[in-house]
């Protein structure tokens, strides 16, 4: 991407399109707790001790994302974060600092109406004997300036992405 990335502000809408839907999404700072909506779960920014960024795939590397998930029953964000780490990337978290919430809402599409709400964190973690599970069939490491660009996610979208990886980074600094 040449020139200056766009970054979301806080309350910022940013539009785009995913799987034939649209969708407005906004960030949220960290203190002013969730956003409405049902909780969609935690991701997060996962950093080794050697300041690489984890990405996993569930489709033999095909495509690359954050660990993160859903919650089970009613677990709290950082609950949801430790388990996803653990699952998904074969980490033991070892600090996570929550950066911001994102509300989405669909506003066209078969799911037109549904908001949903994630916490994105950042984390420095400790990586452990790689043994795939669940949906996870791979993981990675790469460095903070290439991972938007080893990331799948909606092109529209950048903008959220961009803001979590540069507020990771800040607080890894």
């Amino acid at each position: 991407m040449s020139g200056k990335p766009i970054i979301a502000q806080d309350k910022q809408v940013i539009r785009f399109n995913d799987t034939g839907q649209q969708w407005i999404a906004i960030w949220y700072p960290p203190e002013e707790g969730p956003p409405d909506g049902k909780r969609h779960g935690s991701a997060v920014v996962c950093f080794t001790p050697d300041n690489q960024i984890v990405l996993v795939s569930s489709d033999h590397g095909n495509t690359w994302g954050f660990p993160g998930g859903r919650p089970i029953d009613d677990e709290d964000w950082l609950t949801t974060l430790e388990r996803e780490v653990n699952e998904e990337a074969c980490a033991r978290l070892e600090h996570a600092t929550l950066l911001g919430f994102v509300q989405g809402e669909c506003v066209q599409g078969h799911e037109q109406g549904l908001v949903l709400v994630r916490a994105l964190w950042c984390a420095n973690v400790t990586l452990l004997p790689w043994e795939s599970q669940h949906e996870t069939t791979d993981r990675r490491l790469v460095d903070v300036n290439e991972v938007l660009d080893c990331a799948q996610y909606p092109p529209g979208a950048r903008p959220i992405y961009q803001r979590w990886i540069n507020e990771a980074r800040h607080i890894r600094e």
